[in-house]
């Protein structure tokens, strides 16, 4: 079948045979680097706005309407079972600078981005959150994401491929272990939709961590010999772009394993795919209790109604959400959009959990803002909205040290046995502090 622009279906991950063979779910993309002086074009300030549609309600059997529009322009004669089919979106994302060429009015920097074709991550998007693009504004959040431009080339002092270390903490290919009593498996490296901002863009894409039984068997066994490790946290890559069948042997043979009490899930799938989240799929899910899942939003625009009805079925499925938001210059940086995403997920059932300071990955410098601009966010979120919608501001420390948590300082001092605090709106108050006597 073809699309409008006459493109063939491109193979797609089915699900997998029962041998699990060792084969690449993603051909390896180019992984040179090319290092090139600040691009000279202009760059005028990014807007804060974007393709924002507002619902009145959001219908659990809704559709975006700029979904609609967009499948009507340039999928006319694909229906809607095949639209919603998940391994049809992954199997037609828009992955050439001819096919982006077609659907945007793309800007000199983005041109010689994709002119180029040595990105360290390649060109990765699903139709769907491709009809959230704005077509003609470059500044538009959601299309700085995913859209590659030159500014990926320029490396800035402090940044590193591998930032966070991760590297030196792995025992074994594609596990790391940083923490005492948890770690972080690789399933794969590829995603149906690829962030531009990703900390392992030294990987993800280019066919170096596949799902093959092997390595993986080896990483279990690992797991299984380490008693201290009660935390498994299932990453990529995206986790959730694999068959079901697949996935539910690496859930069921960690379920197996007596000291591993929680398996967590790191996904932007229900953002970027939502049509992978299916009652089969979660009906399947339900049998891996307990299971935890973190979901990357990065905007209020990503808070579709498809997005509403994939995250409404993983919470029905008694999966605890929570969100892991990446702070972005020009694109989540202010106090109203960061609000209004904490509020749009709550609605949806997911949990704030962690806002994370950009990780300075090699060419991320203009996204990444300063560490104050996080914590001015957050003084403008605490005391003004529900404690729930204030999620833990984070450095993944550089070179391995961990996520260090940044709190604002509401404590002023002391004076004699009180503690002088500080509230949101910036009032004064003493609270008793002192030794407490009691009488026997």
């Amino acid at each position: 079948m073809k699309n409008a622009f006459g493109m063939s279906g491109r193979p797609i991950m089915a699900d997998p045979p029962s041998t699990m063979e060792d084969k690449d779910d993603e051909p390896p993309g180019c992984s040179t680097t090319q290092t090139l002086p600040a691009p000279a074009f202009p760059t005028p300030p990014p807007k804060q706005g974007g393709l924002v549609v507002k619902f009145p309600i959001y219908r659990t059997n809704g559709y975006h309407p700029a979904a609609r529009k967009f499948r009507k322009r340039f999928f006319p004669n694909i229906p809607s079972k095949l639209w919603n089919d998940w391994q049809w979106q992954v199997s037609h994302r828009i992955r050439t600078a001819a096919e982006l060429e077609a659907m945007l009015q793309l800007t000199e920097a983005e041109r010689q981005a994709l002119s180029l074709n040595a990105a360290k991550l390649p060109l990765g998007i699903t139709p769907y959150y491709m009809s959230l693009i704005s077509p003609d504004d470059p500044h538009q959040p959601l299309r700085r994401t995913v859209v590659p431009t030159a500014h990926e080339f320029y490396r800035a002092a402090g940044e590193a491929d591998d930032p966070l270390g991760e590297e030196g903490q792995s025992p074994l290919p594609g596990l790391v272990h940083r923490y005492p009593d948890r770690v972080l498996l690789l399933l794969q490296d590829f995603c149906s939709t690829y962030c531009r901002y990703c900390t392992r863009s030294r990987v993800v894409g280019h066919g170096k961590i596949i799902p093959s039984r092997n390595r993986l068997e080896k990483a279990l066994a690992y797991i299984e010999e380490t008693k201290t490790v009660r935390d498994v946290l299932l990453s990529g890559g995206d986790p959730l772009v694999q068959g079901d069948d697949r996935l539910e042997w690496i859930l069921s043979r960690l379920r197996r394993i007596p000291h591993v009490e929680i398996v967590r899930i790191g996904t932007k799938v229900p953002a970027v795919l939502p049509q992978r989240i299916t009652p089969k799929f979660v009906k399947m899910l339900k049998k891996y209790h307990p299971l935890w899942m973190s979901l990357h939003f990065t905007h209020p625009d990503e808070c579709t109604p498809e997005a509403y009805r994939a995250c409404g079925m993983l919470a029905d499925a008694g999966i605890p959400l929570g969100s892991q938001t990446v702070l972005l210059k020009g694109i989540n940086d202010s106090v109203e959009v960061m609000k209004s995403l904490m509020h749009h997920l709550l609605k949806m059932r997911v949990r704030p959990y962690y806002l994370y300071q950009c990780d300075p990955i090699t060419g991320s410098s203009h996204f990444r803002t300063p560490v104050e601009k996080g914590l001015e966010i957050i003084r403008g979120l605490r005391g003004f909205t529900s404690g729930y919608a204030v999620p833990t501001y984070v450095v993944d420390a550089p070179g391995g040290g961990g996520k260090i948590p940044l709190t604002t300082n509401y404590v002023l001092g002391r004076e004699d046995n009180d503690l002088l605090l500080t509230n949101y709106e910036n009032g004064r108050y003493r609270y008793p502090d002192g030794p407490c006597n009691q009488e026997n």
